[in-house]
């Protein structure tokens, strides 16, 4: 969702906030601002689009200062305009949000019979005139910030600074997170460490509830009842070199080529090598006890999430539901004691996961956290932390932390199998083996990258495209249709193979591609027998297999994608690859924004 910073500087800071936003542009790009004060002014620069339009006006008129907020924006309330961008100023404070109000109208009309005048559609402006409304009757901007924040019902991450209070800001957090950076005179708020990446590695992440005041001396925080607490400074672990393309065109298409490396880091924490088994994170209980899974995720993390579901259930013999976040909740499900919860997630606070959480929390629920934030609010809520260390992922679409999420729940199967007696110790090391092969497998699949860009050009012109795949890669169909939709604007729908004729099919004709991935083995010939379903309507066929897969049914296809032969347990993985690239290349062909498609964010903070 939107991205905040905030410095209290030495210097000028404008040119630090607009660095701040551009390490955050992932969160959202529909419009950008920056607020500094200046001799007793709030002075404010707003643009609506990308960053670049921000820089422009900046360049056109500068806004210097030590002190300043700034926001890039996902909207949510009100179109991506200028008067809807961040920093929402008043005469007296500006403050920039990530998150939602969801009172906000009764809030808005209160304010308007008070006689208050909005210049926005936003959720976020309500607040500010709640804040200068206390300043205005005197109170300081601590006391103003303790009447306002009860008041607030949502999810918020604010940043607010004063026009009278040139030397300080505050920040609150509830559902959405914020960090407090600590440099030498200088004191940072950020949606993330990653913000402040190259201000400081000494941060402080603020827990539910949080608000703080900072100075250039350090900052002092209070918990949701206002009293003072300390939270740790740590090295947050963030770099700047982190989120930089280097040599390739596009994030998506660095993290993508990333896999091998970043895969092998994650199992590296979950594999010993020397004795051949699967270890887990230290934990306070039995896994050998859990008698049911319940798996909630949203988008990309859902789809891992449908993989691990064959994997639990296959290795370890143990019964998994799994649901979409936002439908979780409201479907009142039934969770008998004994469950675990495992929760996925690329950012580890996305809005509807960390609800459906808490809620499993207070059912009685042993959690468990897939998360590539390990200081995030689903990682510090968790029994059990499963980390994976895909490293900061910048292109909206998820590449590299949905295969490491797969390598994660992989090892986490194995390991179940193991605690529940389900898997020999000759079995284990075999599993073990071949996850140690993942990484080489995952170099094989690259290696087809220009084949696939050469073939995009079959895809590009199509208004829609069907995905089908049996067994887990059921869900790797349908991760395949996500990814192209979300970055290249086709229409694209993932299936299981066998459902073709229960109604699909009737789309198929000869302007619709079918993307299948079909390695071969057991179910290989049943999927077969749906190709030429599919190839009796005039269907063109993509067919994703391995060379004895390829040999067997390639004839005929519209074009084939040959993948290494591999252990139906790294099959996921090693097929993710050539459905991000076939959708990373058709996306370029068709000249959209890979990086930021239209409409989406990385880490969606608001239900």
């Amino acid at each position: 969702m939107c991205g905040i910073i905030g410095i209290v500087g030495k210097e000028d800071v404008s040119d630090r906030l607009v660095d701040g936003l551009r390490r955050m542009e992932y969160r959202g790009y529909d419009s950008s601002g920056v607020c500094t004060i200046v001799d007793g002014q709030l002075v404010r620069r707003r643009a609506e689009g990308k960053l670049n339009n921000l820089v422009l006006e900046l360049a056109r008129s500068p806004a210097p200062g030590t002190i300043g907020i700034a926001h890039t924006r996902w909207a949510t309330h009100g179109a991506p305009t200028t008067c809807n961008a961040h920093p929402h100023a008043t005469g007296e404070v500006a403050l920039v949000h990530n998150g939602i109000i969801e009172n906000f109208r009764q809030l808005r009309e209160a304010l308007i019979a008070r006689g208050r005048t909005f210049e926005s559609e936003t959720d976020t402006e309500v607040i500010a005139h709640l804040v200068s409304e206390q300043v205005e009757a005197g109170k300081s901007p601590q006391e103003a910030v303790k009447a306002v924040l009860p008041q607030l019902r949502g999810a918020f991450a604010l940043a607010i600074a004063f026009r009278q209070h040139p030397d300080m800001l505050i920040g609150a957090r509830l559902g959405s997170p914020l960090v407090v950076g600590y440099g030498e005179g200088e004191t940072y708020l950020g949606s993330d460490a990653l913000a402040l990446a190259p201000l400081t590695q000494k941060v402080s992440y603020l827990e539910e509830g949080d608000w703080v005041v900072i100075t250039r001396e350090g900052a002092e925080i209070f918990d949701a009842d206002n009293q003072p607490v300390k939270r740790a400074i740590v090295a947050s672990g963030a770099t700047a070199a982190a989120i930089e393309k280097g040599n390739y065109r596009h994030f998506m298409q660095k993290e993508i080529f990333e896999q091998p490396v970043v895969v092998a880091q994650t199992l590296r924490s979950y594999l010993r090598r020397v004795d051949q088994t699967v270890a887990l994170p230290q934990i306070d209980f039995d896994l050998s006890t859990i008698n049911r899974v319940t798996i909630v995720a949203c988008g990309t993390s859902y789809y891992a999430g449908m993989v691990a579901k064959y994997w639990f259930e296959q290795f370890a013999r143990l019964p998994v539901d799994i649901d979409v976040a936002s439908e979780f909740r409201y479907r009142d499900p039934v969770l008998e004691p004994g469950g675990l919860a495992l929760f996925i997630s690329q950012s580890g606070e996305t809005a509807d996961t960390l609800a459906a959480l808490r809620h499993c929390k207070a059912a009685g629920q042993t959690i468990a956290v897939v998360v590539n934030v390990p200081t995030s609010s689903m990682a510090r809520e968790a029994d059990l932390l499963l980390p994976t260390h895909a490293g900061p992922e910048i292109g909206v679409a998820s590449t590299k932390a949905f295969t490491c999420q797969l390598a994660v729940l992989a090892a986490l199967a194995a390991h179940l199998a193991v605690k529940r007696g389900r898997m020999t110790r000759a079995e284990e090391a075999d599993l073990v083996d071949q996850l140690v092969e993942t990484p080489a497998a995952l170099n094989a699949a690259l290696s087809h990258d220009d084949e696939i860009a050469a073939m995009a050009h079959l895809i590009a012109p199509a208004r829609d495209v069907l995905y089908l795949g049996r067994g887990p890669d059921y869900p790797l169909a349908m991760e395949g249709a996500l990814k192209l939709k979300e970055i290249s604007y086709i229409h694209a729908e993932g299936y299981a193979s066998g459902e073709m004729k229960h109604g699909p099919i009737a789309l198929i004709d000869e302007a619709v591609p079918v993307i299948v991935l079909a390695p071969s083995g057991p179910l290989f010939e049943k999927t077969v027998s749906n190709m030429q379903e599919v190839r009796a309507r005039g269907g063109k066929i993509v067919l994703i297999s391995d060379a004895e897969g390829l040999a067997e049914a390639g004839e005929g296809c519209l074009a084939t994608i040959e993948m290494p032969k591999v252990h139906p347990l790294i099959a996921p993985l090693v097929y993710a690859v050539p459905v991000q690239l076939l959708a990373y290349h058709v996306a370029v062909a068709k000249g959209t924004d890979v990086d930021q498609p239209r409409n989406l964010a990385k880490s969606v903070t608001v239900e």
